[in-house]
């Protein structure tokens, strides 16, 4: 259980469910493989204070739907169809300025990551570690701090 406070928009919520009053975070999850789509929608709601509104199959449709519903948190692959995760994240970045992205991607490489935070990622997270390092880059991200699984190449 994630235990930092989470900022949707301009107000706090809290990850232990005290506060129903507050907005839930909004997140859009794109990854072209539905399954892991569906695996990272699961493992975020479990914190009752997330709500996925969309998720997207290529990076296109993820600059749309960023665009048109302001999701305060996105999950964003790296390798997508149609537009790459870093140029979708540039673009993302103009018309959901709020939104805080986080890439969840297969690649190792600390230039990739480099080149992903240099796009305006907050945190980076190697799939197969997503388990144990997605609940520890959003709580960095909540708190302004920025995340990086420890298994990216140095």
């Amino acid at each position: 259980m994630m235990q930092s406070s989470f900022f949707c928009q301009d107000s706090a919520v809290s990850s232990n469910g005290n506060h129903p009053h507050r907005s839930p975070v909004r997140v859009l999850v794109v990854d072209d493989f539905a399954p892991f789509r569906r695996l990272v929608g699961s493992m975020i709601t479990k914190t009752p204070e997330f709500h996925v509104v969309a998720e997207a199959s290529d990076g296109e449709e993820a600059v749309q739907k960023a665009g048109e519903l302001q999701p305060d948190l996105i999950f964003l692959d790296i390798s997508l169809p149609k537009l790459n995760g870093i140029a979708a994240a540039r673009q993302i970045r103009k018309l959901a300025p709020k939104a805080k992205i986080v890439f969840v991607t297969q690649e190792f490489s600390l230039d990739v990551a480099q080149e992903a935070f240099r796009s305006g990622a907050m945190a980076y997270v190697v799939k197969i570690y997503a388990g144990t390092d997605l609940p520890a880059a959003m709580d960095a991200v909540f708190e302004g701090k920025r995340f990086r699984s420890a298994a990216v190449s140095r």
